[in-house]
């Protein structure tokens, strides 16, 4: 009787939560021209990613404008791999709602807007990438293809998936609430970019962990095991598309900046965007104190000591 009244409770409490979900959606409910570009540029008189997500101020060598022009680099690379991302997470949400057809249909609802914002966010990337290949020096290189990088995403097991997807949606708030949001020297057109971006993933994580725990419960003890592998294998993937282009993005760095650099500074240079974007991509989700707690809650200690071992060499660099 107790356990009956137990579960009861509990479905009570994740269906609020749903319902929640779905009321900050409608709230919050934004269009790319109305609402954010509203006709406006990018003002490249000024950084685009804060010092706090671009580490440019630990490269103390460059002049002012430079460190301006690599924060650009690394907001195009930044906005990029957001619209990478969320071609998969966007197909997963899709996969996720058809679970809720004959169920809880906030849940389901909450799910379709999910997918649909992602969709936007999606179409407001590229046309983030086409204005500012317009706007910027040729030569600028995505090194992988969004469909070809869900596909191998959405490979692994549904719980490694939400779990990365947890983890994603946690570090945009992150990003946002103490880096960005602060920072008043930015281009308005880029920061407003990602306020709107912001303002849609503060549903969207609550989304992501009601179906990663009740992914997790119903695993077995074996699942669980070689759910964890996948989730190790997928972070070990995201850091190879990261050293990839961080490659890319010093290269297209030093060959527009308009100097030449000494070969320590160039190397510096290399070092530091590939600290960057681990730090932006990985591990400020990873430090993130409510992914830990979830993580932690999921996991066996041995399983956690083995997604530690496999994220020391990329904590050890960023």
């Amino acid at each position: 009787m107790n356990a009956a009244v137990s579960q009861m409770t509990v479905e009570t409490s994740r269906a609020a939560r749903y319902a929640r979900c779905v009321k900050m959606s409608k709230k919050v409910e934004w269009q790319i021209d109305r609402d954010l570009v509203r006709g406006r540029e990018f003002d490249h008189s000024r950084k685009f990613l804060p010092d706090g997500l671009s580490f440019v101020d630990r490269l103390a060598f460059l002049a002012p404008g430079e460190a301006r022009f690599m924060s650009q680099v690394q907001g195009r690379t930044y906005a990029y791999l957001f619209g990478l991302v969320e071609r998969f997470i966007s197909a997963k949400m899709i996969e996720q709602g058809r679970k809720h057809v004959f169920g809880d249909q906030l849940a389901l609802e909450g799910l379709v807007r999910f997918s649909n914002e992602e969709i936007k966010h999606q179409e407001l990337f590229r046309r983030i990438e086409a204005m500012l290949d317009a706007e910027m020096p040729p030569g600028y290189r995505m090194v992988a293809d969004p469909n070809a990088v869900a596909r191998a995403v959405l490979a692994a097991s549904t719980w490694a998936v939400l779990a990365l997807t947890c983890h994603i949606e946690l570090f945009v708030q992150a990003h946002y609430d103490q880096s960005i949001a602060p920072r008043e020297d930015l281009c308005a057109l880029w920061k407003d970019v990602f306020f709107f971006h912001w303002k849609d993933e503060c549903q969207h994580v609550m989304l992501d962990e009601l179906e990663w725990t009740a992914e997790h419960a119903q695993l077995t003890p074996r699942q669980r095991e070689a759910a964890v592998d996948d989730l190790i294998g997928l972070v070990g993937a995201v850091d190879g598309i990261l050293q990839q282009q961080a490659t890319a993005d010093a290269d297209y760095f030093l060959a527009n900046v308009g100097r030449e650099f000494a070969a320590s500074e160039a190397t510096a240079i290399r070092d530091g965007l590939l600290a960057a974007y681990r730090w932006q991509y990985i591990v400020s989700g990873v430090q993130h104190a409510h992914f830990g707690r979830l993580l932690t809650s999921m996991t066996t200690p041995e399983q956690m000591a083995r997604i530690q071992a496999a994220l020391k060499p990329i904590l050890g660099v960023a």
